[in-house]
């Protein structure tokens, strides 16, 4: 195998142009029994070319404007001029729809166990780092090179290619290398490959880099030198990880203790570096540490900065030597890196707490998250996806992930499912086989499964519910001790499996909280009767030291001292806590809030028992006092979820919310809404915004009688309200539709909302939104539009808008725009209809932010002929969606930008609500 493949080139950077001239030579052995006449090669330089690459595809759906909004010599392409074999020109041509994988029509088809040689010239424009970290700073001149050069797919059977994603998982075969870099002189250049001759001119410098059986093909050019270098046996680990200003002793000895650790466990590293870059750690970092402020240092400084290292070091080494396909075999890379990261804190820091030194800071010593370990992050971090019912499979590809999943949660599974296995087999058989494994294979290309029949090899215990369900499924694990009768000398339980698994469960005898035996229960398929010794146990647990990632620990125990003991108590936390399995916890959090100009600050607070991560029930307490009205307000709301897996409908929920609140000065408004929401998304891709949702309502409202208006409408009402949502939210292709249908005591209607959303190639947007409405029914004989609908703001009877100032009709407050019912900017007349309404609402790009708008609708009331309306003018978007303002232009008034008060005029939109402001996160997480 080694030494099969060979990759000789000559790169000529020249720095000013961005460009790299390369003339290169490829040698590939067809390991297979197949004859090939085709062949394909990974051209991932080329994947920034256009806006439609699959790359560019991947960061608009996670909400990356930055490439999309690139100006063009800012992203990156390649050109490739001639591709030959034996001095003789080959047919080639990129994919369609993946212009970074080049297929080439060989002259001389290729044997099984023969070679084929290519010599390829192309050149290659450098992009812009801020799209993948990868590329030319602009701001240092510094180039960071990843995947810049031609590279062979593999052949193993069948084609092993796909495009880049910004994933950095490229799949290629081990390879002999030696590079000739020809570069301005300033340049340092820092690689993982051998060093060899150095020629430098006044301008110029050549220097060539050499390997054997390498797949890093990592270059990092630098006009500061920015990787320090710290040997030890003849191995060398070379970084610019931020090190907090450690002193040198300190990172050497941090680092000869990372990297006896790593040989230990995996082996000796078959080459003489180690290559770990700040690039790696930014898109791998340790999680939690990486979202605090500088300033707040809840580690010691050597244990944070031994983390980075580790973690970099585990995933880089297995990366270079384990040669699996990384976008399908993903989980088993992820999965020894965070096996071994845990067992590194588990051996090195047993004592280190999940808030490290804060979690013995007054105040804060007495919350659950104070009492759990550093470990115990992993498994949290993964029930935040599999309580919220988007938790993917192990085995899936990566690319079909969710970005938390790709990034954290799938990784923190396949870590802890290692660690599950580790201690359901015992006696250390699951390191050894990992190592013996990892020596076996390495720096050879292979596949997951080939772990799989290694290990079963090694024990006599059945691991397929490990391979066949924890990895290949979304099954959660979720175990009950049921029924228990207990003798003077024997304990006989029922353990119940809640989940349709073959998992097996830890069951400990425990004494005053001191283990006093353990036992794994296997074959738990519905639910296992069994008989155990007493001996001086006083409680029953179910994986009472939660190795196993559980999705609900509160009935895994059972008190042997009677039926009482089996009660849990209260407990009453100030601010919200991790979910403690022992309490029935209640949460306090004081309010301090700012939600209509009539209630002004409300001051109160909120009783509840959702924690940090989702629980089915959930209930909501939150009286308040009103500092403006001088008057108590507040809400409550209790629900219930279920979810569902494998299914298009994936969760319901129902509930009951009611609220008090002031809605005119003095005036208040009572709510009480039972409510019913069905979820539905597209098959098992996660990724897709595709979205569905169906919401049923009964709103019971009572407000205050406002004497001061006349012919108002009754201001008692009741309104069934059923609205179906179809969303597919994008950042190039954004559309959205919904029906909504109401009876009330005196009207029904029926409303069609739709809105779509371009950004075009050029930068430019296009906004469209039409809307219709009519009255099946209006029986409504006083003369107030309140059920009517709406032209430029509507009247909001359902209390479903966040307005400030929802009864203003003067003043900055009633200028507040909210996109609903007709969506009109100008304040025209008729403002309302009584019969049906049709709307569109268009806006183009101008500039940047800055948009035309134009609006055009007919209005169509009882006893009038239909009015044709319209209106325009420009639009800011500060934050789509969140923060936008919009001046009006001409409209059936005529110039309203020279009409007296044209500032009151202007309209604004715009939303403090933290809900909705966390949809700017989770677009691009979620």
């Amino acid at each position: 195998m080694f030494g099969q493949n060979k990759i000789d080139l000559r790169a000529i950077f020249n720095v000013e142009n961005k460009q790299i001239a390369i003339s290169q030579t490829i040698e590939y052995k067809n390991t297979s029994n197949d004859v090939l006449q085709t062949i394909y090669l990974n051209d991932w330089s080329n994947s920034y070319s256009t806006k439609k690459t699959p790359l560019a595809v991947r960061m608009a759906d996670e909400y990356k404007n930055e490439f999309h909004l690139a100006k063009n010599q800012d992203r990156g392409y390649s050109v490739i001029t001639s591709i030959k074999q034996n001095q003789e020109d080959l047919h080639f041509e990129t994919l369609p729809g993946q212009l970074d994988v080049v297929k080439v029509e060989l002259k001389t088809p290729i044997k099984p166990h023969e070679s084929y040689k290519i010599n390829l010239s192309y050149i290659v424009q450098i992009p812009n780092d801020k799209f993948t970290s990868y590329g030319i700073s602009p701001t240092t001149g510094n180039i960071n090179l990843r995947y810049w050069y031609i590279t062979p797919a593999i052949y193993d059977g069948e084609w092993q290619y796909y495009s880049n994603k910004d994933l950095d998982d490229l799949y290629i075969p081990e390879a002999d290398l030696f590079l000739e870099i020809v570069c301005p002189i300033e340049y340092t250049i820092t690689s993982e490959l051998n060093i060899g001759n150095i020629l430098q001119k006044s301008t110029n410098q050549t220097i060539t880099l050499k390997g054997k059986n390498r797949v890093n093909n990592k270059l990092f050019l630098s006009k500061t030198p920015n990787f320090n270098t710290i040997e030890a046996d003849n191995f060398s680990l070379i970084s610019n990880i931020d090190d907090a200003n450690l002193d040198v002793i300190d990172k050497v000895l941090i680092t000869e203790k990372i990297t006896k650790f790593i040989f230990e466990n995996l082996g000796k590293y078959p080459h003489e570096k180690l290559l770990l870059s700040n690039i790696d750690y930014s898109k791998d970092p340790i999680y939690g540490l990486n979202f605090l402020p500088k300033f707040i240092h809840p580690y010691p400084e050597n244990f944070q900065y031994e983390l980075k290292l580790l973690k970099i070091a585990l995933y880089n080494y297995l990366e270079n030597t384990l040669l699996v396909n990384p976008r399908k075999d993903q989980w088993l890379l992820d999965g020894l890196q965070i096996y071994f990261l845990m067992k590194y804190v588990e051996i090195n820091y047993p004592n280190m707490k999940f808030l490290g030194n804060i979690a013995d800071i007054w105040g804060i010593r007495s919350f659950h998250a104070a009492d759990l370990d550093f470990n115990d992050k992993y498994i949290l971090a993964y029930m935040l996806m599999a309580r919220t019912n988007r938790d993917q499979p192990l085995t899936m590809t990566k690319d079909s992930l969710l970005k938390f999943n790709k990034s954290i949660s799938n990784k923190y599974k396949a870590g802890i499912g290692l660690n599950y296995l580790d201690d359901f087999i015992n006696s250390n058989i699951l390191e050894t086989t990992i190592k013996d494994y990892l020596s076996e294979n390495k720096i050879k290309v292979t596949k997951a499964e080939s772990f799989e029949t290694y290990l079963k090899s090694k024990t006599n215990k059945d691991l397929n519910w490990f391979f066949d369900d924890y990895l290949t499924t979304r099954k959660k694990i979720d175990f009950k001790i049921k029924h228990v009768i207990k003798t003077t000398d024997s304990v006989t339980l029922t353990i119940k499996n809640k989940e349709d698994n073959n998992m097996p469960i830890s069951l400990y005898t425990l004494n005053n909280d001191k283990i006093v035996s353990k036992i794994w229960i296997e074959n738990v398929s519905k639910s296992k009767t069994i008989t155990i010794p007493k001996n001086d146990a006083n409680k029953l647990v179910l994986n009472y030291e939660n190795i196993i990632p559980e999705t609900n620990l509160r009935d895994n125990w059972k008190s042997l001292k009677g039926f009482f003991f089996n009660n849990k108590p209260l407990q009453f936390r100030l601010f919200k806590d991790f979910e403690d399995p022992n309490y029935n916890q209640v949460f306090f959090m004081p309010i301090i809030e700012y939600k209509n100009i009539y209630d002004g600050l409300t001051l109160g607070v909120k009783a509840y028992n959702k924690t940090l991560l989702r629980k089915y029930f959930n209930y909501k307490l939150e009286p308040k006092y009103s500092i403006k009205s001088k008057s108590f307000t507040g809400s409550a709301n209790i629900y219930n979820i279920h979810d569902f897996e494998n299914s298009n409908l994936y969760s319901i929920n129902y509930g009951l919310r009611s609220s008090y609140e002031s809605y005119a000065p003095s005036l208040f408004v009572k709510q009480i809404t039972p409510y019913l929401s069905f979820f539905f998304r597209e098959d098992e891709d996660f990724r897709s915004n595709k979205k569905k949702a169906l919401y049923l309502r009964y709103l019971d409202i009572s407000r205050d009688k406002d004497v001061t208006v006349v012919n108002t409408t009754e201001p008692n009402y009741n309104v069934f309200n059923a609205r179906y949502v179809n969303s597919n939210d994008n950042l190039i292709n954004f559309n959205s539709w919904y029906t909504d249908f109401q009876i009330g005591k005196t009207f029904t209607k029926i409303s069609f909302d739709y809105e779509y959303r371009r950004l075009f190639e050029n930068n430019r947007q296009l906004n469209l939104r039409f809307f219709t409405g009519a009255f099946i029914s209006n029986s409504n004989n006083s003369n107030s539009d309140y059920f009517s609908f709406a032209l430029d703001r509507p009247t909001d009877y359902l209390f479903d808008y966040a307005y400030l100032g929802r009864s203003e009709s003067t003043g900055i407050f009633s200028q507040q725009y909210i996109e609903a019912e007709g969506g009109f900017k100008s304040k025209l007349q008729p403002a309302f209809a009584n019969q049906w309404m049709s709307t569109v609402n268009t806006s183009t790009t101008l500039w940047k932010y800055i948009l035309a708008y134009s609006d055009i609708g007919l209005v169509k009331n009882k006893f009038s002929n239909v009015k044709f309306v319209y209106d325009s003018g420009i639009r800011v978007n500060l934050v789509t969606d969140y923060f936008e303002i919009y001046f009006p232009i001409y409209s059936n008034l005529g110039w309203e930008i020279g009409q007296p008060n044209y500032d009151q005029k202007i309209r604004f939109k715009f939303t403090v609500d933290p809900k909705s402001l966390f949809g700017l996160f989770r677009r691009r997480w979620y």
